[in-house]
């Protein structure tokens, strides 16, 4: 027996032949989407006029006492961005305003322990622990639970390549 596989476009659910121009979308923010970014598979019809449904927006960040410490992050048309400036035309604010270097990305205080329920299983390029392979292997569907409730892939024993990652036993 064999098996056949079959792409479609994740946008009208058309079989996508092989000569087509399959096309990646990654939908970073979205208020549907909860698990972070995804990706989307269409042919390049699909996606032809997303330019020009475009917005022209600002995107700023608001730091005050409501944020509670955090900044608000706020996506606005720019012409409602612009028509904040009464003084000064807002593209010559922007070109004399302070620069800001964003943020350096802060090294994690304590590493992750895989070798806890609560990590075990996620996906990691460090060398599986024998404590994080046992966890799995003993607690799979535990493990496989929390692994898609966050929206990762889960560990299939039947898979190879998991097989070898977490000790499962192979038909050989």
């Amino acid at each position: 027996m064999g098996k056949k596989t079959i792409h479609v476009s994740d946008f009208s659910g058309t079989v996508l032949q092989p000569d087509d121009e399959v096309v990646k979308v990654v939908v970073l923010e979205h208020p549907d989407l909860v698990a972070g970014p995804v990706r989307l598979d269409a042919t390049a019809v699909e996606v032809e006029s997303i330019d020009d449904a475009a917005l022209d927006v600002a995107v700023v960040e608001i730091h005050d006492r409501h944020g509670g410490g955090e900044p608000r992050r706020v996506v606005l048309t720019a012409s409602e961005f612009d028509a904040m400036a009464t003084d000064v035309p807002m593209a010559q604010l922007l070109r004399t305003a302070e620069r800001v270097r964003p943020p350096k990305a802060r090294k994690s205080a304590e590493k992750v322990d895989y070798g806890t329920i609560e990590h075990a299983g996620k996906p990691h390029r460090g060398r599986v622990t024998e404590e994080e392979a046992r966890l799995v292997r003993e607690q799979l569907d535990e493990v496989n639970k929390r692994l898609a409730d966050a929206g990762i892939r889960q560990i299939d024993p039947a898979d190879p390549e998991h097989a070898a990652r977490y000790g499962f036993p192979t038909d050989s």
